[in-house]
């Protein structure tokens, strides 16, 4: 999952979060606003009801003229007046203008209303069970008792508070016991909340509707703004990185403008590829003159072996120079020296080019060179160390290929100088060659002292070695084995202590003589 996903789907997680948290939240609050309404409607309604009750008491009751639509009965009996039109006035009642009230806000479906009691007059009066745990709690000093209870019409706020007994209702009551301030029963109202409920329906679609949209377009607008200020940026960097170093791995950022701390980091990449650059160079370099100590080193070591290989014929040569000196006119002595003189100044003659040859410093340069008669020239150069060495060469490569000339020399010197240096009182020493598949196989074993796993892990580390002062540098096997690197080849050592010593050199066929740093450049760039 890219960078871009993953911010994304944090930032979508925690807008639809905070948004879920806020329509919950303002969900709740308009519930909670709905019922405080309807509480509020409902304390109001119970004191109209209450005052309309109290005016009613206060007049000891209202007459209005009989009709069909009214009821001649009341609770405690009515008052008829006729009048001599022949009109009849009948006396209601509190109880019965509540009554009347109730039907007449129930057929409104605003509310609905009713007196009740735990000792109800009128048996139609009887609580129900929210009404008979409200009255109760009333006799416990309650004032008002109030739930919100589910019909098939839906949800419905039932408010019930107490009828406090007044001095005019006694008139009335005062039969039954009463006295002012006893509770005598409650008035239970109840307000419908299908109306608010469908309010707060309405406005929960809008607030989603209008949450959904805002969400949309802060999504986008972040996804926007962090393709163009982050994504971007960092791929183009991403690419200068995977570039660097084999193309160009300038950035051009569209936001310099506008420092950030991507524009910083772009900044100092570029800074850090330069370095890095110049650092190569210098290692380089440090490599080249490491290589090239290394190879004067066991030049040196040649030198002093290889003198006393030339002493010997220019010994010789001096002495026939000498005695042709004695006997200027004797032919035959000239004639016999002469072929003498000639071949041992062609072996100080080779035995110096081979020298040369060594030493010289050359560039990584591919040639086709015969790789059997490279490694029996270095050998020749070693014949000095060979006094009580068993040397065999297996040499089957049999043709020219493509390689780093002198690499190889320095390459087979140091592995050849090693094994010696491991048989310091004789043994044999195997040097074999051949040609497999796409590969250069050179062998070079030995029937030394061997290694340990401990000393075999450290060999190839600069300046690793086990001679004593003076006697090595501990460059040798470290410059072998970057030699063979940049040839694109491997090597690998085996060996036991008390058995010996084999290194295994491959070296990849080149028959196009393009050095191997280049091919894979070539490659690279056919890539991409």
């Amino acid at each position: 999952m890219n960078l871009t996903i993953k911010f994304i789907v944090a930032i979508g997680a925690i807008i639809i979060l905070s948004y879920g948290i806020l329509l919950y939240r303002i969900s709740n609050l308009q519930n909670q606003l709905v019922m405080g309404q309807a509480r509020q409607q409902a304390r109001i309604l119970y004191k109209q009801i209450i005052l309309t009750r109290q005016w009613v008491s206060d007049h000891q009751g209202l007459f209005f003229v009989k009709t069909g639509a009214r009821s001649d009965d009341s609770d405690n009996g009515d008052s008829v007046i006729r009048t001599d039109d022949g009109t009849v006035f009948v006396k209601s009642t509190p109880a019965m203008v509540t009554r009347e009230l109730s039907e007449y806000a129930s057929k409104s479906g605003l509310c609905w209303f009713r007196v009740t009691s735990l000792q109800p007059v009128n048996p139609a009066n009887s609580p129900d069970d929210f009404e008979r745990k409200a009255l109760a709690s009333f006799s416990q000093g309650g004032t008002e008792f109030d739930a919100v209870v589910n019909s098939r019409a839906g949800r419905v706020h039932r408010y019930i508070a107490p009828l406090l007994v007044q001095e005019s209702c006694l008139i009335c009551h005062v039969e039954q016991g009463y006295s002012v301030g006893d509770i005598r029963g409650g008035l239970s109202i109840s307000v419908p909340l299908t109306w608010a409920d469908q309010i707060v329906a309405n406005n929960n679609k809008v607030i989603f509707r209008d949450a959904f949209f805002s969400v949309l377009a802060v999504g986008l607008a972040l996804i926007f703004l962090f393709r163009k200020l982050v994504a971007l940026r960092l791929n183009r960097l991403s690419r200068a990185m995977e570039s660097y170093p084999e193309q160009d791995y300038s950035i051009v950022d569209d936001q310099k403008r506008f420092k950030d701390e991507i524009s910083n980091l772009i900044k100092k990449f570029g800074g850090l590829c330069k370095r890095l650059d110049k650092a190569q160079l210098e290692l380089e370099k440090t490599q080249q003159l490491a290589f090239q100590n290394e190879k004067m080193a066991s030049l040196g070591q040649l030198t002093a072996g290889i003198a006393h290989e030339i002493n010997n014929p220019l010994g010789g040569l001096l002495n026939c120079v000498k005695s042709m000196s004695d006997e200027p006119d004797n032919l035959a002595l000239h004639n016999r020296y002469l072929p003498l003189l000639d071949k041992g100044l062609r072996r100080i003659e080779h035995i110096m080019r081979q020298l040369l040859n060594f030493g010289r410093k050359i560039p990584l340069a591919y040639n086709k060179v015969d790789v059997d008669e490279v490694i029996r020239d270095c050998y020749e150069l070693l014949a000095y160390k060979l006094k009580k060495i068993d040397l065999t060469l297996d040499l089957n490569v049999n043709g020219k290929y493509c390689t780093d000339v002198e690499a190889l020399r320095q390459v087979v010197v140091n592995t050849g100088l090693n094994a010696l240096q491991a048989m310091p009182d004789g043994g044999t020493l195997s040097v074999s060659s051949s040609h497999a598949e796409e590969h250069l196989v050179i062998k070079v074993r030995d029937s030394g002292v061997g290694m340990s796993p401990e000393i075999m892990d450290k060999i190839f580390d600069p300046f690793f070695t086990t001679k004593d002062v003076g006697e090595g540098t501990g460059l040798g096997l470290a410059v072998t084995f970057s030699l063979v690197q940049q040839m694109g080849g491997t090597i690998e050592v085996e060996s036991r202590i008390g058995r010996g010593t084999v290194f295994i050199i491959t070296l990849p066929v080149n028959m196009d003589c393009i050095p191997f740093l280049q091919q894979q450049d070539a490659g690279i760039n056919r890539g991409s």
